[in-house]
């Protein structure tokens, strides 16, 4: 069960249903970010995000995670997983996979990287614990 902020649930409500007569929450996201809703806090230099169910003590839930252009996150090992979705723009990891728009990428427990963004992107991150800084 998650608990959504009300600005997210309020766009959610004026969505109109899909094909399967679905609504996602990625659609709801996608319009706040698309209108430039400032609804993030920063991280690091070039990163900012906005908790959706994120427990800073746990490192478990998850949130939106916005790269401005020419940004690289901290090498980092995953204690745990780590899952994301790409909501907008591309995201290269170090081994120079390259994620896009649509793309769904899964990080197991114990690996380690950093990702780049040319474009700048904007990830719904899943996390089951907090990332060790290296």
């Amino acid at each position: 069960r998650y608990i959504l902020p009300k600005k997210i649930m309020k766009e959610n409500k004026r969505l109109k249903p899909g094909h399967g007569k679905e609504i996602h929450i990625t659609d709801a996201i996608n319009n706040l970010i698309h209108k430039n809703e400032n609804f993030y806090g920063n991280i690091f230099k070039g990163m900012d995000w906005h908790k959706i169910t994120y427990d800073k003590k746990t490192g478990q839930g998850s949130y939106i995670l916005k790269l401005k252009p020419n940004t690289r996150t901290p090498f980092h090992k995953h204690t745990n997983y780590e899952e994301f979705y790409i909501l907008d723009g591309q995201l290269i990891d170090k081994d120079n996979t390259k994620f896009n728009r649509g793309d769904f990428v899964s990080y197991k427990p114990g690996t380690c990287h950093s990702s780049y963004t040319k474009t700048g992107c904007k990830l719904l991150v899943f996390m089951r614990k907090k990332n060790k800084l290296l």
